[in-house]
This record gives C-alpha cells, structure tokens and sequence, in this order.
C-alpha cells in the first residue's frame, strides 16, 4: 500500500510542490506578524527550493541531466584553466 501510495504522489509532483510552496508562503506570513524571523526565513528557503523543484519538473530536468550539466561545466572550465598562461610569466602595466 505504501508504494502505491508512493507511485501516486511522484506521478502528482507539480500538485505536491504547489502545495508546499503555498504552505510555505503561509507559514512565512504567520512567522512575521509573530515575529519569529528564523522560523520565517526557513520557510522562504522551504518555499524556494519548492519552487525550483516545480520548475525543473516542468522542464524535464532530471538529477542525471543536472550531473551531466555539472560534468560539462568542470570540463570547460578544466580545459579553459589549463590554456591560460603560467604566473611567472611578465605582466604589461599600462
């Protein structure tokens, strides 16, 4: 029953991070009006990463294709790092 439960709740993920961001939207606002400001910054940072989960899943980013990105980026930068000229050589000071 639990993975049933399971299956149905990954297959609803926009559904579920609506909801998370709406509850963390609100939580936020009671947070303030009682001046609990940590608890208020939790629940904005709660609220993003809901967010960022809503969208990559609309977008059909996937953690592979994000460790593919990330690979890719360490590559070029890598290759980039590796043709720039050595410290010791002389700088030019206008």
């Amino acid at each position: 029953m639990v993975s049933v439960t399971t299956g149905v709740v990954l297959l609803r993920w926009p559904l579920v991070s609506a909801v998370l961001m709406f509850l963390a939207s609100t939580l936020k606002i009671q947070f303030r009006k009682t001046d609990y400001a940590g608890l208020a910054v939790i629940c904005s940072l709660l609220g993003v990463i809901a967010s960022c989960w809503f969208a990559t899943g609309l977008l059909g980013i996937t953690l592979v294709d994000m460790t593919i990105v990330w690979n890719n980026i360490k590559d070029v930068m890598m290759e980039v790092m590796s043709q720039t000229p050595p410290p010791e050589w002389p700088m030019m000071m206008n």
